[in-house]
């Protein structure tokens, strides 16, 4: 295609059915949709999606958090609904017949969706790969079916899925551009309206339901732990707004007001305002990892999903940070580990030993300039690419 042909066609409509799951695919979308944006003019974009998206005129037919369940049991509780909204999206896009379908992250439910309207010649991008090098190695014979393109947020991604002859372009992490290199700590507490000598912990428990109930009153029984060795620490709970109420009252029922505040989101603020994060395993490790905190990574799930799970775990890590360190960088505390005398332990841990903290900036910042790429322009050069190339046959 000559670049005066290229420049027409990226004035002209481009409707593009997306899904994303949860809150950080609500982030990661909301960033690409702005590159989209930045180079196709008309673009309209409908399907499942959060408050992020929205924003940007995103038509949200369902919200983000209908996805947001994570392990094989919970997943089964809520299984008719998932499948009921994938159903009815499915037929949706193959009546309307978008230019492109783009699932950023949940692949359990986008890569079956992206199969069936790839086959109606739909183009299909993937925006995440799905951590096969982590666990579940043969789904990658299913994404190679259902994409056309994966989007990748980690360099040594793209040569395994083209060794499978999957088409995938490294983009970087959007989050790496979005947090600064040198958090500014002082702001940040200054914008939380935290005051004193005490040191800072922020307290992660996760953004889907399971999580917070699985992890929140443990977290909140280790900070109760760490005051009793500490009575000055200062603790901040970021959250989305549908749990605020509940932790709100949980915090007091356990005496722990004066010392807990929760807030409605504000994670970013959080993690740049500690000096240590006890967090949950997922996104929110890789942002503190950018922010440059030393955590302690946690997670507990319903026993029977833990026992599927570390059944097909392809390496030691779980946390993203230490996946991408290759090295346990951060202590990893998991289901009978994850006690709150263990969780409050580790976590003071990193308090009295500022040495083994400064070492952990030095290795996050190394990883966060290795994802620092231009996310937003690299995924609408992919997605012309797709859009010129077509599905493959």
């Amino acid at each position: 295609m000559t670049s005066s042909t290229s420049e027409s066609a990226e004035v002209q409509p481009l409707r593009v059915a997306m899904v994303a799951g949860e809150v950080s695919g609500d982030l990661l979308a909301s960033l690409l949709i702005k590159g989209l944006m930045s180079r196709f003019h008309n673009l309209s974009a409908f399907g499942i999606g959060g408050e992020r998206m929205q924003a940007l005129g995103f038509e949200a037919r369902w919200p983000s958090e209908k996805l947001s369940v994570r392990g094989y049991f919970e997943v089964l509780m809520h299984y008719r609904e998932i499948v009921s909204i994938r159903k009815t999206f499915k037929e949706q896009c193959l009546r309307e017949s978008p230019d492109l379908f783009i699932g950023v992250d949940a692949p359990d439910f986008n890569l079956d969706l992206a199969l069936a309207l790839k086959e109606r010649g739909i183009p299909t991008v993937q925006f995440v790969c799905p951590s096969v090098w982590a666990w579940r190695a043969k789904r990658i014979f299913k994404i190679a079916a259902s994409v056309d393109h994966v989007l990748c947020l980690f360099p040594f991604e793209v040569e395994l899925l083209r060794a499978h002859g999957i088409g995938a372009t490294y983009v970087g992490h959007p989050l790496a551009q979005t947090i600064p290199l040198e958090p500014d700590r002082d702001l940040a507490r200054s914008s939380l309206g935290l005051e004193g000598e005490g040191a800072v912990i922020a307290l992660m428990p996760g953004s889907r339901a399971s999580e917070i109930k699985h992890l929140g009153t443990r977290f909140l029984r280790a900070a109760q732990l760490m005051l009793q060795a500490q009575p000055q620490l200062q603790f901040v709970l970021p959250t989305p707004r549908v749990f605020f109420d509940d932790l709100c009252a949980e915090v007091k029922s356990m005496g722990l007001q004066a010392n807990v505040k929760v807030l409605v989101g504000e994670s970013h603020a959080c993690l740049a305002s500690c000096d240590v994060a006890l967090i949950a395993s997922g996104t929110a490790t890789l942002e503190a990892a950018l922010f440059k905190r030393p955590m302690v990574i946690a997670y507990h799930m319903n026993p029977w999903s833990w026992q599927i799970m570390k059944r097909q775990r392809l390496q030691p890590w779980v946390g993203l940070p230490n996946i991408l360190c290759q090295d346990f960088v951060v202590p990893e505390l998991l289901q009978s580990e994850a006690t709150p005398e263990q969780l409050s332990k580790s976590t003071l841990a990193w308090l009295q030993d500022p040495a083994r903290a400064q070492s952990v900036v030095k290795r996050f910042t190394e990883l966060h300039q290795t994802l620092m790429q231009d996310t937003s322009t690299l995924c609408a050069q992919a997605v012309r690419q797709v859009l010129d190339l077509g599905p493959k046959a």
